[in-house]
């Protein structure tokens, strides 16, 4: 899938109506839907406890904090690409707060090419960050998959009084004879014996 045909759900936190209108118009609803748009920290830990978002961008500072607490905790907390905006003389101090986050960092004044480059990175973030998910999705279906036949091997052995090596051949056998997984052979010994 071309990542041209993806689309990203945004949540913008910035208290400036003159940003928000300049974003909407970077945004483009083929891409970025839902843009949700929130003006406070308080407000965006609220949303962000509801539902997640590919990407968070925050426009600091905001009108109950610098916003950059909320965008470690976001980054860490979820699967959301998180970039803050920040006045171009305290981006080195950001900078140093947010790099080791993952955080990205843009300074202000922003242009429209800064924009779209920094949602380029996101975009190829996300996308890094997906892979690594399904990865991780992969591993942990293998593991629950040999904890089930751990399982049923145990219960052949209890059961049928079979060896440990006995038990492996069985369920091994069954999957290739059966042409089915061996969690499939699993799972129906755990339903009669177990």
């Amino acid at each position: 899938m071309s990542l041209r045909e993806r689309v990203y759900s945004v949540l913008l936190v910035s208290a400036s109506d003159s940003l928000n209108k300049s974003l909407a118009g970077l945004l483009p609803v083929s891409v970025y839907s839902p843009v949700t748009t929130v003006n406070s920290v308080s407000a965006a830990k609220r949303l962000t406890a509801e539902r997640t978002f590919d990407f968070i961008l925050v426009n600091s500072p905001l009108p109950d904090e610098d916003g950059m607490r909320f965008c470690v905790d976001a980054a860490f907390r979820g699967s959301s690409i998180v970039t803050i905006m920040v006045r171009t003389e305290l981006y080195p101090d950001f900078f140093d707060r947010a790099s080791g986050s993952g955080i990205f960092v843009v300074p202000k004044p922003l242009t429209k090419g800064t924009v779209t480059l920094a949602l380029d990175w996101m975009v190829s973030a996300r996308e890094r960050l997906r892979l690594t998910e399904k990865k991780v999705l992969s591993v942990e279906e293998k593991m629950d998959e040999i904890r089930l036949v751990n399982r049923a091997k145990w219960l052949l052995i209890s059961e049928l009084h079979m060896s440990e090596p006995e038990a492996h051949r069985y369920i091994e056998k069954q999957a290739m004879d059966l042409c089915v997984r061996r969690r499939n052979v699993a799972e129906e010994i755990i339903k009669t014996y177990g």
